[in-house]
């Protein structure tokens, strides 16, 4: 009886001693999808129209819109003429029934390339329609419109302004 004690202590302190592990392993797959790229075509540039401008300073903004209504402060008057005003347009395509964001430039400096004194005037106060984020239709596009605001200088010069480095308009998924 005595060994056969000592064998189940013996028994019992090895049991004791190894701890039994239970080990289980789950599965999953790994997936992607890429999906098509944003992204934006230029249509059209932002054109401000003809405009006088007396011995005081004012603006003239284009709105972001199709038929490119146009605002005025100050010294700056619209003229009548053949040159109409245009809002920028871009056609966005992608993801049908995808959100965008827009991020339009802070401003964007143009310059009178008709003259040799390369007299300037800053654009700024950028617009967008759609804003601040798009959504592109069940076929996967939609034009966006830009507009802004040109600052005039007291007795501007005469002449052809442009910009000598294109503004940039960006749109991301969001």
């Amino acid at each position: 009886m005595r060994t056969l004690t000592r064998l189940f202590a013996v028994g019992l302190l090895f049991m004791l001693g190894v701890q039994a592990h239970a080990q289980f392993t789950g599965s999953a797959d790994a997936f992607a999808t890429i999906i098509a790229p944003i992204s934006i075509t230029w249509e059209s540039d932002l054109n401000f129209g003809d405009l006088a401008v007396n011995n005081t300073l004012g603006t003239a903004t284009v709105a972001p819109e199709l038929a490119a209504t146009r605002s005025r402060t100050g010294g700056v008057t619209f003229p009548a003429s053949t040159n109409a005003p245009t809002a920028a347009e871009f056609t966005i395509e992608g993801v049908p029934g995808a959100t965008y964001s827009i991020t339009l430039p802070d401003n964007v400096t143009i310059t009178n390339t008709s003259s040799g004194n390369l007299e300037t005037m800053v654009v700024d106060n950028f617009t967008s329609d759609p804003t601040p984020t798009g959504q592109l239709s069940g076929a996967g596009s939609q034009t966006l419109y830009v507009g802004a605001t040109v600052n005039a200088a007291a007795s501007q010069a005469a002449g052809f302004y442009e910009s000598l480095v294109a503004f940039d308009v960006t749109v991301n998924y969001n």
